[in-house]
């Protein structure tokens, strides 16, 4: 049976590196800048002050239980050997929630990139073609779709130092001050998610695992590489586009108020060269790569995760079978397609950007609640990356995501009861099927 082959063994630390960066820099392209709405300058830069703490201490932590666990179920391997069935169960479906609702925001944002340059094309009609064409790259095989992740990545991370170099001439330090806390600390906390939007998604480095060549060496590297090279990338991105005209220049179409953007990029490039220069146009077209990047990586990894769970037998096993063709998880890809464009037929992008960075919230927590009970509990399992300042690193990571997802339940409680909701009927039909096996 192709099944017991398990996933071809192809990935080296550069291409991780490629994965965990291509995972998350649409986040510096769209979305961050309506935590300026929020916050202001200073209220959107204190929340992404903290979370930045928390990514950097949760990522060294979470590379810790990829080594150990090297599996393609990420946080679902991990909270089953350290907190038992149930809680795994839960940390999974929190995986799969995050893994499957942020593409349908991405593909969205897709679609409305081609409709600019082509407007007889629909929006919703690109957006699902994109989703035809990556789960089908994906399907393909692992080694081309993942080269693919990092050629586009390469090319995003290029244009967003080509941005920073256009624009960082122009900043003016005035336009960082200016009404720079609006709303005081409660404006910090409504901007939380739209901080954690700059790095969601990083974490899908450990559902590679299982393709990986070396994974007990080499998914620390990737981690750690991916890590620094978006925290440099998040600090330039938000100096040199704030600082050319301040953040209500980046947040409303018109300048002031009114509608808001989710392009600040363009915006501030457009004040330096206007929009119908050469650079604008190149600059915007390049843009493209960073969603495409995403879109395609958080894809790939939300078809190990779902694979992981059907493999186990938790969710319908059909999900859980390897293609014997391409030795790929064809059955997970399809099916989280198939819920990924129900999603984005709702149109309720925005809202979907915030179920999907709660699972992800509930991802952080279980999962760092997994490194500190599985040291106590199992202090002989073989660790080759054992996280530095150990246990000031996941106590922090732990202490943030908490904060974090309190906070945003108050400042989005109608949503965090649908995310609440979605997470408990489905361990509830779990329990059911599982009681009637």
């Amino acid at each position: 049976m192709a099944d017991t082959n398990g996933l071809k063994k192809t990935l080296t630390p550069f291409m991780l590196w490629g994965l965990g960066v291509g995972y998350v820099i649409s986040g510096m392209y769209f979305g961050w800048n309506l935590g300026l709405e929020k916050g202001g300058t200073l209220g959107l830069a204190i929340a992404t002050g903290v979370i930045m703490v928390m990514y950097v201490t949760f990522s060294f932590s979470y590379a810790e239980l990829a080594c150990a666990i090297p599996k393609a179920g990420g946080v679902f391997d991990y909270a089953n050997t350290a907190l038992g069935k149930n809680l795994g169960f839960i940390a999974g479906i929190a995986q799969m929630v995050e893994f499957i609702f942020a593409p349908p925001a991405i593909a969205f944002a897709i679609g409305a990139y081609f409709n600019a340059f082509f407007p007889q094309v629909p929006i919703l009609t690109s957006a699902i073609a994109v989703y035809f064409v990556f789960t089908a790259l994906n399907i393909y095989g692992i080694k081309a779709a993942a080269s693919f992740e990092v050629i586009v990545t390469i090319l995003a991370v290029g244009e967003l130092l080509l941005f920073s170099g256009i624009t960082l001439p122009k900043f003016r330090a005035e336009n960082l001050v200016q009404n720079n806390f609006p709303n005081g600390w409660s404006g910090v906390f409504a901007a939380i998610p739209f901080a954690i939007w700059f790095f969601l998604g990083i974490e899908g480095v450990a559902n590679v695992a299982e393709e990986t060549k070396n994974p007990q060496k080499d998914i620390s590297k990737g981690f750690g590489w991916a890590i620094f090279t978006l925290a440099i990338l998040c600090v330039l991105v938000f100096i040199s586009t704030i600082g050319i005209g301040g953040w209500e220049a980046i947040v409303y179409k018109n300048g002031k108020s009114g509608e808001t953007s989710d392009s600040p990029l363009p915006l501030a490039l457009s004040m330096i060269t206007g929009d119908n220069h050469l650079m604008y146009h190149l600059l915007i077209t390049v843009g493209l790569f960073g969603l495409v990047a995403s879109f395609h990586g958080l894809v790939l990894a939300a078809g190990r995760s779902t694979y992981e769970m059907g493999k186990a037998k938790t969710i319908p096993a059909i999900l859980g079978k390897i293609s014997p063709k391409f030795q790929t998880p064809a059955n997970a890809l399809i099916g989280n397609m198939v819920v990924g464009i129900i999603a984005l037929l709702s149109g309720k992008t925005g809202d979907i950007i915030v179920i999907s960075v709660f699972g992800a919230l509930t991802l952080y927590i279980i999962s760092m609640v997994s490194v500190m009970v599985l040291r106590k509990h199992k202090p002989e399992m073989e660790r080759p990356f054992r996280t530095p300042i150990y246990p000031l690193f996941p106590i922090l990571a732990l202490i943030i995501a908490c904060g974090s997802f309190v906070a945003m339940l108050i400042y989005n409680l109608k949503l965090g009861i649908i995310y609440l909701a979605i997470v408990l009927t489905v361990f509830l039909l779990y329990k059911i099927f599982k009681k009637a096996d």
